[in-house]
């Protein structure tokens, strides 16, 4: 009887497997009018910054494409950057800009930060990045000396 049960048991998990993987997917349409954000650049470079020094930046882009974009969600990879965009839609042609406040206090450290955006264009998802380096003007270091021969 434990058999019987066991293989009953196996049989309606199998169907059930083979039965989920015959679903048919339905692929994403493309839309020839859908919005296309177009950043100016993907990238903003501090280079090096002073310690507790300002770390506002933006990143303008435009909407291309032929239907309003709309920003859907705009996030930092920590909490130590803080995004804020327009929460209108963008009318095509139009532009807009993601501002960006990142925090250069309390540590020299080398500045790698991703800012993830999604919107309902026709290219969804958008990796902004951050680089530079945040150093602290009160430690100087002094030259190498020159090689005597």
């Amino acid at each position: 009887m434990k058999k019987f049960f066991s293989i009953l048991i196996f049989a309606i998990m199998t169907t059930s497997v083979v039965m989920a993987q015959n679903t048919t997917e339905q692929q994403p349409v493309d839309n020839p009018n859908a919005p296309v954000i177009t950043f100016e650049s993907e990238t903003y470079d501090y280079g090096r910054v002073p310690l507790n020094s300002d770390g506002s930046c933006e990143f303008k882009f435009r909407n291309t494409g032929k239907e309003p974009l709309i920003l859907t969600n705009v996030r930092a990879s920590c909490g130590c950057t803080v995004p804020s965009w327009p929460q209108e839609p963008i009318a095509p042609g139009e532009s807009g800009v993601i501002s960006v406040r990142y925090t250069t206090m309390n540590r020299v450290h080398t500045i790698n930060k991703n800012i993830t955006v999604q919107s309902n264009a026709s290219n969804p998802t958008i990796m902004l990045r951050l680089t530079g380096e945040v150093f602290d003007p009160a430690v100087t270091t002094a030259p190498d000396p020159a090689p005597q021969n």
